[in-house]
């Protein structure tokens, strides 16, 4: 593989990585909230889940996100010959 096409197959699966994160955030950031009073008919440890959502689980998805992200990355980058050693 010539170093041109690596860098655009880095650079098309490092893009694909990055919207699916940046989809992923969106929901939790905004769309659970828009949502929130409709499930909070449902509970969570006994809280409704829209507050869950809005007080602990957010929080939660947004960090698990980064280190899933790091990982993804990660992976592309040794794949494709980017990789710091």
């Amino acid at each position: 593989m010539t170093d041109t096409s690596q860098r655009a197959v880095h650079w098309k699966r490092t893009k694909r990585l990055m919207i699916i994160t940046l989809t992923i955030w969106f929901i939790f950031s905004f769309a659970v909230h828009w949502i929130a009073d409709s499930l909070n008919a449902f509970s969570f440890l006994g809280f409704p889940l829209g507050y869950y959502m809005a007080a602990q689980g957010s929080e939660v998805i947004f960090v698990i996100l980064i280190f899933w992200f790091v990982w993804a990355q990660q992976k592309i980058d040794q794949e494709t010959g980017f990789a710091e050693e």
